[in-house]
């Protein structure tokens, strides 16, 4: 992709799924590779050249360190990948405590918030950059028994559309990836828990997602990254304020399979 050669990018959760999905793709193409994550384990496995920093992407002041470190080994952003997310509890609205609601909405739009409000002063600086939100097709359509995870997805939205009205004037762009159902450990978890409260087995749920989509299928963390290595590169270099769903075309969000 063009642009990119020994760009500097920045991938929030980037040690596994997605996320790594996302530094390879970027690596791929020239850039150069920052991520945060929580779990230990996947940082210890990072590949050679990539910089990787345990950070809880909702802790204001971690968040404020990181891009403080960013800006002296680095000198600077060019891309912002602000990934993180957490899938949240699954169960009705009544049913959900306020301490969970909170927990979700604050990784998956906070943690967006914090990384946007810290890359766009130095995005400023050199006049130029981009910058990625990962929401989900929950943010576009909602889903029922996953009111925080949607809600929080839901905002990511808003909160992509006030970035690039904010920041195109200063050259940067802001654009919004939505995810259909991913293959993948995370996944699975969901499909677990959903089929638990449903009373169905995780095949049956699993089939749900796939039969919800045009093209009747999953879809893989490389198709999301490849969509955010475009939206990165000065291919999408008039590409900002837009919501792009990677998901096989959602016709039903919640089919009764």
């Amino acid at each position: 992709m063009r642009g990119l050669d020994n760009a500097r990018v920045l991938i929030t959760a980037g040690a596994s799924g997605i996320g790594r999905a996302m530094g390879e793709a970027f690596a791929a193409a020239g850039a150069r590779v920052w991520v945060t994550d929580i779990d230990r384990e996947a940082l210890a496995d990072l590949p050679k050249g990539w910089v990787g920093r345990r950070v809880d992407v909702a802790d204001e002041a971690a968040m404020a360190e990181l891009f403080k470190e960013l800006k002296v080994k680095w000198g600077g952003l060019d891309v912002l990948c602000a990934n993180a997310g957490v899938a949240g509890p699954t169960a009705l609205v009544e049913d959900i405590a306020l301490e969970d609601w909170r927990s979700c909405v604050s990784v998956n739009l906070e943690g967006a918030f914090l990384a946007a409000k810290f890359a766009a002063p130095m995005m400023k600086e050199r006049g130029a950059g981009a910058i990625v939100l990962t929401s989900s097709t929950a943010g576009q359509y909602g889903y029922p028994n996953r009111a925080p995870y949607a809600a929080a997805k839901w905002a990511v939205i808003g909160l992509m559309k006030t970035l690039a009205m904010e920041l195109g004037p200063h050259g940067i762009r802001a654009n919004a990836i939505c995810p259909g159902a991913v293959e993948g450990p995370r996944m699975e978890g969901v499909l677990a828990r959903e089929a638990a409260a449903k009373g169905m087995t995780r095949d049956e749920v699993y089939a749900g997602y796939a039969s919800g989509t045009s093209m009747g299928s999953f879809v893989e963390a490389a198709d999301i990254a490849d969509m955010a290595v475009f939206l990165g590169s000065e291919a999408a270099r008039l590409v900002s304020g837009q919501v792009i769903a990677v998901d096989g075309h959602t016709v039903n969000p919640d089919p009764k399979v």
